[in-house]
């Protein structure tokens, strides 16, 4: 299939050297499809639990050759090395990554990273010839209104000739009119199809993201019939089991059984991105990489064999590409903490308590009346009202402590140091003691994500940054199954409890999350005591 042409034929590629040399036309050939390899247009590999090396093994599978990766999650525990070790290790695999210079580390100064990245090192990784864009600008308001720090990120962009990626939900009329016209040229964040329609006319174009935490392709689909040139398919976010079970080629499928054109369904994720972001991944074109895959029928697409620079990487379902061991890099300098910390005096008022929505990455507002006892506010997992901590580990402080509804954990705890975006450890649980144990456990393997429950540990080691594994894929895909398993026996009734957990640190998106620093109104951008009057007038 020439996806560049716009024609599906009989032919044969001529490739020599892992370049296609020819295709000619004609002849007597199998009945197969050929391809151009599949690509990504967005996704933060740290989120598949994942080296890029151990991303790519299972993702050749599902016919990607190519991913273009924002590494903001491990910037912001390691900062520019954390970016340089993401490239070291791609350069390892055949697979194309194509890394941006993260615009926003940290995301906000109400939290505690590991790293700030400011014009000197967004200068220098713009210069490199291995970031080939500004990754996602979530500062909207700072381009918006003229913010100088922001506009000379723009400015270094610009300067190197590097796209920029945005991130504005929800930012419609002349605000998202000013966004694009300050150089923003995508948008993954769209969620309604009018909202997307009026970014493409300011000239941006649009990623349909279908990942592990958000689903847009439902509401976006219709773009691929009335503005195809326009957009392209990711992920965002994708987490190990899911990867298992597919990748762009889940999207193809979709979009080709929901009746959209096959030319542009296969354009969304191969030539509009190769395009956009100038990926040296080849789309089937006489010099271009042979990148390719096979399918003996559209409908199904199904994989059979995937290639890359000439060579077979999966066949029949099966990755041919090797883990690799790669020395780990981290940020974890905090010390175990005592029960004692995690104690909440009762004071007269409500309690201001997030409520966690299973599948949102927004949360709601209660005020409710706390669980006391011995003149402590405790959990109190009858009433589905947890105490929720979230720990600095970039430095020796002292935990923040709030109380979220939602999980309807019954027993335990669970912890994590996957915690958007500054990714200190987060633990919600039923108890002082069990929640203890889990920060401790975490902040003695120096990252992961852990289940305690009365002398039961379980513990997914991820030693890269208390991001990533930097085993077999396989194995971690396996092991976060069994964590979230057994989160759910434990009374949680979240679909993905770890990836609900993630997000609860999140502070711009609204309503109500909680920092290292404290409880955080993400409306207002302020921070927020833990009791409230009862006369005070409702949460927004």
């Amino acid at each position: 299939m020439d996806v560049v042409a716009g024609e599906i034929f009989d032919g044969t590629l001529v490739i020599a050297d892992g370049m296609i040399r020819s295709v000619e036309r004609g002849g007597d050939v199998p009945d197969r499809y050929l391809l151009p390899g599949l690509i990504d247009a967005h996704v933060h590999i740290e989120s598949s639990l994942l080296l890029p090396t151990e991303f790519a093994r299972l993702a050749v599978v599902h016919g990607s050759v190519g991913a273009v990766s924002d590494p903001h999650e491990i910037a912001n525990v390691a900062g520019i090395e954390g970016v340089r070790f993401m490239l070291r290790n791609a350069a390892r695999t055949p697979f194309h990554f194509c890394f941006g210079a993260p615009s926003c580390v940290p995301a906000t100064p109400f939290e505690s990273s590991g790293a700030v990245l400011g014009l000197p090192e967004m200068e220098t990784l713009l210069a490199m010839p291995e970031i080939g864009y500004l990754a996602e600008m979530m500062n909207y308001p700072g381009v918006i209104h003229h913010d100088p720090l922001v506009h000379a990120k723009l400015e270094l962009a610009r300067r190197f000739g590097k796209p920029v990626d945005g991130h504005a939900p929800g930012l419609r009329g002349s605000e998202a009119e000013q966004y694009a016209w300050g150089g923003i040229t995508t948008d993954h964040e769209c969620f309604s199809l009018e909202e997307a329609r009026e970014k493409i006319g300011y000239g941006m174009q649009i990623l349909i993201r279908e990942g592990s935490s958000a689903r847009n392709f439902e509401a976006l689909a219709p773009l691929l019939s009335s503005h195809p040139g326009q957009v392209m398919f990711c992920s965002d976010d994708k987490h190990p089991d899911d990867l298992l079970h597919g990748h762009m080629d889940s999207l193809v499928r979709r979009g080709i059984a929901a009746g959209y054109d096959p030319l542009a369904v296969l354009r969304a994720c191969t030539l509009n991105p190769v395009r956009h972001y100038r990926l040296k991944a080849g789309l089937l074109q006489p010099g271009d990489p042979a990148d390719y895959i096979v399918t003996d029928n559209l409908a199904d697409l199904t994989i059979l064999t995937t290639v890359i620079n000439g060579v077979v990487v999966a066949e029949h379902g099966r990755s041919l590409l090797p883990t690799l061991d790669e020395a780990p890099i981290n940020s974890f300098e905090t010390s175990p903490i005592t029960t004692e910390q995690l104690r909440v005096p009762c004071r007269p008022g409500l309690l201001n308590v997030i409520e966690a929505c299973d599948g949102e990455l927004i949360t709601g507002w209660l005020r409710l009346e706390p669980t006391v006892r011995q003149g402590e506010v405790v959990s109190d997992p009858e009433r589905d009202l947890l105490k929720m901590m979230v720990l600095n580990r970039h430095a020796v402080s002292q935990p923040a402590v709030a109380f979220i509804r939602g999980f309807g954990l019954l027993k335990g705890a669970l912890a994590s140091t996957v915690a958007h975006d500054s990714h200190n450890i987060i633990c919600v649980g039923t108890s002082d003691a069990a929640m203890t144990e889990a920060i401790n456990l975490l902040i003695e393997s120096k990252g992961g994500i852990a289940v305690l429950h009365d002398g039961e540990r379980l513990l997914l080691p991820l030693p890269v940054g208390g991001l990533m594994s930097g085993g077999d894929g396989y194995r971690v895909a396996a092991r976060y199954q069994q964590l979230n398993s057994r989160a759910r026996e434990l009374g949680c009734r979240l679909a993905a409890p770890f990836m609900t957990l993630s997000f609860m640190a999140l502070l711009v998106i609204p309503n109500l999350k909680l920092s290292d620093r404290g409880l955080f109104d993400s409306r207002s951008g302020e921070f927020t005591d833990l009791f409230t009057e009862e006369f005070q007038q409702e949460p927004r």
